[in-house]
């Protein structure tokens, strides 16, 4: 008792000091705090809605309790077994080709010995993150087009002229690969900060041991970076059920429905553009609940494995 006592004393007392010492720093944090808590934390209360018949008239309090009735509707729902088959695919394909590219890009990046063209690779690297979503869109369809650069290529090839977007079949690789070609270099900046933090005493001793470029990259950068690749891996697979809406109804249309709907596009048409916000609720809360589950045990396994983790 004495001792739980003692501990929680000294605890205290180092808050106090850090504040004392830190007065600044702790101030600055406020506006954060307080916007975690008003657009994060707070809204979190409307999500009850998603077990009520809401409406916007009633209010949240004032619709009627239905239960489980909205998670069952989706889950009964002749799109369920598409829309989440979708959205897992989309996620698995990302995962598998999208994850490694700016680890990839980052080990190449380094290696670069030109600073000046190393500059340039960065910054043309980092742009397509900075455009527009719908721009990015406008892009793929026209490069995908009749008239696009990849029918250029499939008639040097001999093959037939067709409009990639209408094939279901190539959706997820357009998908995918516009993904990459946008994000894989601004994701790339927290790899090449975790490869600048690798002690170069290792590169030393590893050059001194024989160790050539591609030895000192398998056998030193790599696992330096580890953890951070450890923990953002972790990160991924919390956004294991979800797909952006605003890519794929961009780019989606009824006639590939069938490898392009997913579930958060599923939801915009039944929640928001038929104004079922209960039901838009229940699976954005499906969802969270599932990808919460995926975080927590690929912690606790990464607990387990190494020390490199979450929490």
């Amino acid at each position: 008792m004495k001792q739980k006592i003692f501990i929680e004393h000294t605890a205290l007392f180092r808050i106090k000091r850090d504040f004392r010492l830190h007065k600044g720093l702790f101030v600055m944090i406020i506006p954060v705090l307080l916007f975690y808590a008003l657009f994060h934390y707070a809204p979190i209360y409307g999500a009850i809605i998603a077990f009520k018949d809401f409406s916007p008239g009633r209010g949240i309090l004032g619709s009627p309790w239905i239960g489980f009735k909205n998670f069952l509707q989706f889950f009964n729902s002749v799109n369920f077994t598409r829309v989440v088959g979708n959205t897992l695919a989309i996620n698995m394909l990302a995962l598998l080709f999208g994850f490694p590219a700016p680890i990839i890009l980052a080990l190449v990046i380094n290696e670069v010995a030109n600073p000046a063209f190393k500059r340039i690779t960065q910054t043309a690297v980092y742009l397509p993150y900075f455009i527009s979503m719908i721009v990015v869109c406008a892009l793929v369809k026209d490069f995908v087009s009749i008239s696009g650069i990849f029918n250029v290529i499939r008639r040097l090839m001999g093959l037939d002229e067709v409009n990639l977007l209408l094939v279901p079949k190539f959706f997820r690789t357009i998908y995918v690969a516009s993904n990459i070609w946008q994000y894989a270099g601004w994701n790339s900046i927290i790899y090449l900060a975790a490869i600048s933090a690798v002690d170069p005493q290792l590169y030393e001793a590893a050059i001194i041991d024989g160790a050539g470029r591609f030895r000192r990259l398998l056998h030193v950068t790599i696992p330096g970076i580890a953890p951070a690749i450890i923990v953002l891996f972790i990160l991924r697979l919390g956004e294991i059920m979800n797909v952006g809406f605003e890519k794929i109804i961009l780019l989606y249309n009824p006639g590939i429905y069938s490898t392009a709907d997913v579930i958060s596009s599923f939801v915009y048409r039944r929640g928001l553009l038929e104004m079922n916000y209960s039901f838009s609720a229940a699976v954005g809360l499906f969802n969270s609940v599932i990808n919460f589950i995926i975080v927590v045990t690929a912690n606790t396994i990464a607990r387990h494995v190494g020390e490199s983790r979450l929490w």
